[in-house]
């Protein structure tokens, strides 16, 4: 895992891209940008396609994750609670529910949150509040 990590950071940093289009001067910093790229542009690869909403995907795990939702498959589940989840993501995004440790705090105001969604939503609020111009999130 820690291999993948940094060649992440290291592509994000220098801004490599390494995986190039075959038909155009296009490239991508992963395999599957590329992927995606030849399916859309070129139609060079093979889709997944819905069989209730008949939507087309590129990847086979968000056609998966579609799938779950129609059959209300919820495979992820929660260690502390009965809650179950369609992906991994909404799974983590539940998982500060359990704790009290708030990590994300507003720069104008003593307030924590346990969601950066929150802090996010709470600081735009506060500052035109506050009249604070000019602020980046």
């Amino acid at each position: 895992m820690f291999k993948r990590e940094l060649k992440y950071r290291v592509r994000i940093h220098t801004d490599a891209k390494p995986y190039l289009c075959r038909h155009r001067a296009d490239c991508f910093a992963w395999p599957d940008k590329l992927k995606t790229h030849l399916l859309k542009s070129h139609n060079e690869g093979t889709w997944f396609m819905c069989h209730v909403c008949q939507k087309k995907f590129c990847h086979d795990s968000n056609f998966k994750t579609v799938l779950f939702r129609y059959e209300a498959v919820k495979p992820y589940v929660c260690n502390e609670c009965p809650k179950c989840f369609y992906t991994a993501t909404e799974l983590s995004h539940h998982h500060p529910v359990h704790s009290e440790y708030k990590q994300f705090s507003c720069g104008l105001r003593d307030q924590l949150f346990k969601h950066k969604e929150r802090v996010k939503r709470h600081f735009k609020k506060c500052s035109v509040k506050l009249g604070v111009t000019g602020v980046l999130l």
